[in-house]
């Protein structure tokens, strides 16, 4: 009994699969359309904050409260510097974290959707001393937090 489960379970596995691939083949379903979503090539090449801002339409971004922004006042080691944005605004939808003296200062761009909790962690990079902005875009508007986190070298506060 145990092995006719196993087999159904691997048949319709390999049924969905072949479905898939015939979706595939046929042209019906484009695996990259799938995959990957759009992505504003401009915002993340620019080379300052400004452009970034330009590029995501957020150049008139107002601070606001609700829009926090957690990081370590020093960072120790500029290598993996923890960086937490949570929006307590409504309806929004997405969240930009920039890196102001990096070279490419977008370090990661977050789109949320169907009621998705606005809430971000990542580990960034920071080559030296610089202001982080968090940019969240709610209802049309652009929303701004920011905070300047100093490197230390060797965690000297140096």
């Amino acid at each position: 009994m145990e092995m006719n489960v196993t087999r159904r379970t691997v048949l319709r596995g390999a049924g969905s699969l072949g479905a898939l691939s015939a979706l595939i083949a046929a042209g019906a379903l484009k695996p990259a359309a799938v995959f990957a979503a759009e992505w504003n090539k401009g915002a993340f090449e620019a080379r300052d904050s400004a452009g970034v801002l330009k590029s995501i339409g957020a150049e008139s971004a107002t601070e606001n409260n609700k829009l926090v922004l957690k990081v370590p006042d020093i960072a120790e080691n500029g290598a993996v510097v923890p960086v937490e944005v949570v929006s307590g605004i409504p309806n929004t939808t997405s969240i930009a974290i920039l890196v102001e003296k990096n070279p490419l200062p977008l370090s990661a761009y977050f789109d949320f959707s169907n009621g998705a909790l606005p809430e971000v962690a990542v580990r960034l990079k920071l080559g030296q001393t610089s202001l982080i902005k968090a940019v969240a875009k709610a209802d049309g508007k652009f929303f701004i937090a920011q905070k300047e986190v100093k490197v230390t070298v060797g965690g000297c506060g140096g």
